[in-house]
């Protein structure tokens, strides 16, 4: 007979989470609380992410095994190189639009999405305050790729990405490395396994490993301006 496990539900008003290493098997850890920054902040420095469905009620997740890429092991493929040549990357030039790429993306392609307007307003909030970063890609001054999420520390938490371009977002994910690698970063979390962000070099690990790597990372500080103000870089100068 199988175990059934009680999930905690998060006091409104206290940003504590469980342990980790409490999770259900499949990862889920708690229900509840809010979106604000700082209980976003808090969950990221413990390994914690929150993952729904939009109007579902917010679950909170620390999965077993883990997925993360370290920025010095992404592969690029013959054709992903020549694709490097077509895009220019910027940083934080358009942050709540790639967000709403993302959303939209999702949603047309028929998939739910747990990027909500509450999920926008707080990753915008730590975004003004030097937490959250977009790499976004162009093609004829126009937005075709990107992704987001947040650095902490030595590791960039990824969230999501779009793409409107062929390989638009796996050229945002390779100057994402080259960028983390720059700043002396560690590692990127992909929270959850998937076989394309493996086929570009990302790898599964225990949680229990994985926490042992946020405790440690989180012992570096963040930087926290990505050349600001907003700037931008051509693939050939971040060595590719």
């Amino acid at each position: 007979m199988a175990t059934k496990i009680l999930i905690p539900k998060l006091h409104p008003r206290e940003h504590t989470f469980p342990d980790p290493r409490h999770a259900s098997e499949e990862g889920l850890l708690a229900w509840g609380g809010d979106l604000s920054s700082s209980r976003l902040l808090r969950a990221y420095e413990q390994g914690i992410f929150p993952w729904f469905n939009e109007g579902d009620p917010l679950l909170w997740w620390s999965p077993d095994p883990r997925l993360i890429l370290y920025p010095s092991a992404v592969k690029i493929s013959k054709s992903l190189a020549k694709s490097l040549k077509h895009f220019e990357i910027r940083y934080d030039t358009c942050f709540e639009t790639v967000m709403r790429q993302c959303w939209q993306t999702r949603l047309q392609k028929g998939q739910n999405s747990w990027i909500s307007e509450a999920l926008i307003e707080a990753f915008c909030d730590l975004h003004v305050k030097g937490f959250a970063h977009s790499v976004e890609t162009f093609l004829d001054g126009a937005l075709v790729g990107g992704l987001y999420g947040l650095h902490l520390g030595g590791m960039f938490c990824g969230e999501s990405m779009f793409s409107t371009q062929r390989d638009a977002s796996k050229v945002a994910l390779v100057a994402l490395c080259r960028k983390i690698d720059a700043l002396g970063g560690d590692f990127i979390d992909c929270q959850l396994p998937t076989d394309h962000l493996k086929s570009l070099g990302a790898v599964e690990i225990r949680r229990e490993i994985f926490l042992g790597f946020v405790r440690e990372t989180l012992k570096k500080k963040t930087t926290q301006a990505w050349n600001n103000p907003a700037s931008s870089e051509s693939l050939e100068a971040l060595k590719l």
